[in-house]
């Protein structure tokens, strides 16, 4: 196993664990991030919208973060970057280019959002905080999630013969 990859992945889910945790205790609220996304657009009280619209620019600001100062260090924070999950200067460094195309990508996007409406949830929600919480609906659903991308790889990988 690659080192730096082994550390991404523990650094990764450390900052979700602490975010989630933060929401839990800070607000009282799951961080269920397909919820918290598909609410921000809806009609909810002005107050409501705040911490919703905080959490999602943190989600999006994160890696641009990261490559703005790698743009700056000229790219001299290649461990330190790397340990937080990317070490690249550009986007495509940062999440690689969609292996089959944009449109192969936004029709995957969609079944993903009608997924997490049909699921209650998304794996932030089920995954992080409700396996956390001990819920059997979140352990169905986490099951449910990972049960299906096995599947999708494999017919991706040996029957279609993607990547």
């Amino acid at each position: 196993m690659d080192m730096q990859a082994a550390l991404q992945g523990l650094t990764g889910g450390v900052l979700i664990g602490l975010s989630a945790t933060w929401l839990m205790a800070a607000l009282g609220r799951i961080a269920g991030i397909s919820g918290i996304a598909a609410t921000l657009v809806t009609a909810r009280p002005q107050r409501e919208n705040a911490w919703r619209l905080a959490f999602v620019l943190g989600i999006i600001s994160g890696p641009l973060l990261v490559m703005l100062i790698n743009a700056q260090t000229g790219a001299g924070l290649g461990n330190v970057a790397g340990a937080a999950g990317a070490s690249g200067t550009s986007a495509s460094a940062i999440i690689g280019a969609p292996a089959g195309g944009v449109a192969l990508m936004l029709v995957a996007g969609l079944l993903v959002g009608i997924g997490t409406g049909l699921g209650s949830g998304c794996t932030s929600g089920h995954g992080v905080c409700g396996l956390a919480r001990l819920s059997p609906r979140s352990l169905a659903a986490t099951l449910s999630f990972l049960v299906a991308a096995v599947i999708t790889v494999f017919i991706v990988r040996h029957v279609i013969g993607g990547e």
